[in-house]
């Protein structure tokens, strides 16, 4: 499922454009998908900017031509994965670890575009499981408070022994708040704490959801504007490619 809704993302890429390169299993095989388009010759003059070291090596592997935010600053499209979508189209991300480099990125897209199956759709954010959040090393345990007082359970992300570091090497509180009433308050909230780097509320962001199904696939487009979101749904059939 996930690898149709990859290769569905991968059709989007037009010819000149500066793309970003999402993080995670899912955007690997968007990456992939885009290295066999370019291979066939169908796409000519792209680049992308890889959100994390795993990406990069993807995109090396499959021919894929890379640049960097410091040589194209703003993007034509990304392409990410998600860890919760929610009705509205506003996300979870950041369970690989790359979260604050996919939020720089998205950011400097033009669109985003999340590829996921049927698995990561949820109600509610906070639903699917916690919120990550990318922080200092020198002020976690105060940014760890904070995030009580805001009614969340933070665990600190270790690797077996280690302490899990993100790319920038900084390490990463997986905070459980239950069900999100509120995650526009709730990322505001975040963004004010002293220490916290970024976090994996994705919000308003995304332009479009393509979702891997077991009958095909689901674009749902989202068009949003200040306190206010349109949905809308495609059910898309599968048409072969992936």
């Amino acid at each position: 499922m996930k690898r149709r809704a990859a290769a569905e993302a991968a059709g989007l890429v037009q010819n000149g454009q500066r793309l970003g390169l999402g993080s995670g299993t899912t955007a690997a095989l968007f990456i992939e998908a885009l290295g066999r388009r370019i291979e066939k010759g169908e796409l000519k003059d792209v680049a992308g900017v890889p959100t994390s070291g795993a990406s990069e090596e993807v995109a090396s592997r499959c021919g894929v031509p890379l640049t960097t935010l410091d040589r194209v600053p703003r993007l034509d499209l990304a392409v990410d994965g998600a860890d919760q979508i929610d009705p509205a189209l506003n996300l979870v991300k950041g369970m690989g670890g790359a979260l604050l480099r996919e939020k720089i990125v998205a950011s400097a897209s033009e669109r985003l575009v999340v590829i996921a199956d049927e698995t990561k759709i949820v109600e509610r954010l906070g639903d699917g499981g916690p919120v990550p959040i990318e922080v200092l090393p020198f002020g976690w345990r105060p940014v760890a408070g904070r995030v009580v007082a805001l009614g969340g359970e933070p665990i600190l992300r270790r690797e077996r022994e280690d302490l899990a570091e993100t790319d920038q090497g900084n390490v990463i509180l997986d905070c459980d708040f239950g069900l999100i009433e509120d995650p526009f308050a709730l990322a505001s909230a975040l963004d004010a704490i002293p220490g916290v780097l970024g976090h994996g509320l994705f919000l308003g962001m995304a332009e479009r959801a393509i979702v891997g199904t077991p009958k095909g696939i689901d674009v749902v487009f989202a068009r949003v504007r200040r306190g206010e979101t349109e949905q809308t749904t495609d059910d898309g059939n599968d048409d072969g490619r992936g």
